[in-house]
């Protein structure tokens, strides 16, 4: 078998990506991502592409954000390893698989040959996750009309606000954030994540009781593939009253308010809560996500 050879393209051969078989379907996930020439690096053995990867980011973005492309030729894990190894990017790797991969022989093969590639690379598992997407045939839900919302200008009340709605979380981003830096570390990224988000600042709002109490938060976003519910959080003294539901009926109304004519949506597996509040609000299930980071 002759070496492996890892080529970074350009505009003039960005054609040799789409050589590689797609069992997975990642094409077609990615309709509305766009992916710079020069981001795109393969892995090539007798001139035959045998692992491709597509790094990612906002069009302002220096440097990729994530590597949410990653396809690697049964029997070449290796090839794959070295792939993500030599790369000038160590970023974290999203892998989008159908819903019920795991009950088709041949997607679990080819979700399986990508997972030894990633762990061979040094990478490791994070989290699985479950990706939504509503559209207007599912109904637009009924607000519940318990919580009052407001815009809030100030990023302080934001930062406090996930400060106190991490401390206890079940999100395994926000846990690592927290192992990282603490509580403190975990608000800020949230924040600049928000910040860098094309969607614009005064769509965030707070939710309070109607005795005045701040409950929770919410924010409507567009990512640069689209509308998004970007985050849903209910502060630890007003957990227990379902008050999960109405942020997110009220983020998609704003959302739709604002021209969406589809919101995705994500949440960790483990966060039953959460995925059961969005079947109730009409969001199926389209995919499902491994996040996987490297090695530090």
């Amino acid at each position: 078998m002759t070496d492996v050879v890892i080529r970074a393209l350009d505009t003039s051969d960005a054609e040799l990506f789409d050589t590689l078989p797609d069992p997975l379907g990642a094409r077609e996930g990615h309709r509305l991502t766009r992916h710079r020439p020069d981001w795109k690096r393969v892995a090539l053995r007798d001139g035959r592409v045998v692992a491709r990867g597509a790094w990612w980011g906002g069009p302002d973005d220096s440097e990729p954000v994530n590597l949410n492309w990653f396809d690697v030729a049964e029997g070449e894990e290796e090839a794959g390893a070295e792939l993500l190894r030599s790369a000038p990017w160590q970023v974290g790797l999203e892998l989008n698989l159908p819903t019920g991969w795991r009950d088709d022989p041949a997607l679990r093969a080819a979700a399986e040959t990508r997972f030894t590639a990633a762990r061979t690379a040094g990478y490791d598992l994070l989290v699985e996750r479950l990706l939504y997407r509503w559209t207007p045939d599912r109904g637009l839900p009924e607000r519940p009309g318990r919580l009052e919302f407001r815009a809030e200008p100030d990023d302080a009340v934001f930062f406090d606000a996930l400060r106190r709605i991490h401390s206890a979380t079940l999100d395994a981003h926000a846990l690592r954030a927290i192992e990282e830096g603490g509580l403190d570390r975990a608000a800020q990224e949230e924040l600049d994540f928000f910040h860098w988000c094309p969607s614009p600042r005064e769509w965030w709002q707070t939710a309070y009781t109607p005795q005045g109490d701040l409950a929770g938060i919410h924010i409507p976003a567009h990512n640069p593939s689209g509308p998004c519910i970007g985050f849903i959080g209910v502060l630890p003294g007003h957990r227990g009253h379902g008050y999960a539901y109405d942020l997110l009926v009220e983020c998609t109304h704003v959302l739709v308010e604002q021209g969406a004519e589809f919101v995705a949506a994500a949440t960790d597996q483990g966060n039953f809560p959460m995925a059961a509040n969005f079947a109730k609000a009409g969001y199926p299930v389209v995919k499902e996500r491994l996040n996987f980071e490297p090695a530090q």
